[in-house]
């Protein structure tokens, strides 16, 4: 081997240690994603990230909690009263308990499943509090106190 094949094999092989590392870099870089929250409706779906918390387990402040339920960035999707309302959310989620709020209102006990049914009449039944043709529906994560909240709006498709 000539000193100029070496001189070459050593510079790519640097060349590639370096790429390695600002890969790396750059991934340690980015901050976690928090855990999804999906709702369907036939065959439309919309899915978020956490409004508030979703993240490390810490209780999100009451205070906050009022500020994420009146966040104007919510996600919606069109529901026909007559279809069912399809709730899934990842794991990270259903491990530490999660409920359907309806206008900050629990709708459903505690799951630590990772899918939930709702016949879609009830977020827009006067006796369940909703009230006009849109309602906005959470999942509160957390059996105690609240430690993510992911809102979406729904909207009557009649």
């Amino acid at each position: 081997m000539t000193t100029l094949q070496s001189v070459v094999r050593r510079r790519r092989a640097l060349a590639a240690a370096g790429a390695v590392s600002a890969g790396l870099l750059v991934l340690s870089a980015c901050d976690k994603p928090t855990p999804l929250a999906t709702v369907t409706v036939g065959t439309d779906s919309v899915h978020a990230e956490a409004t508030c918390g979703g993240e490390g387990g810490e209780t999100v402040k009451t205070s906050d909690l009022a500020k994420c339920l009146k966040d104007k960035d919510i996600k919606s999707i069109k529901v026909d009263p007559d279809e069912t309302v399809r709730f899934g959310v990842d794991p990270e989620i259903a491990d530490e308990g999660w409920t359907i709020l309806m206008n900050g209102q629990p709708l459903t006990d505690s799951s630590t499943k990772t899918y939930r049914t709702v016949p879609g009449s009830v977020f827009f039944n006067a006796q369940y509090g909703a009230s006009g043709n849109s309602t906005l529906v959470s999942i509160k994560e957390g059996e105690r106190g609240v430690t993510g909240l992911w809102s979406f709006k729904l909207k009557k498709d009649s």
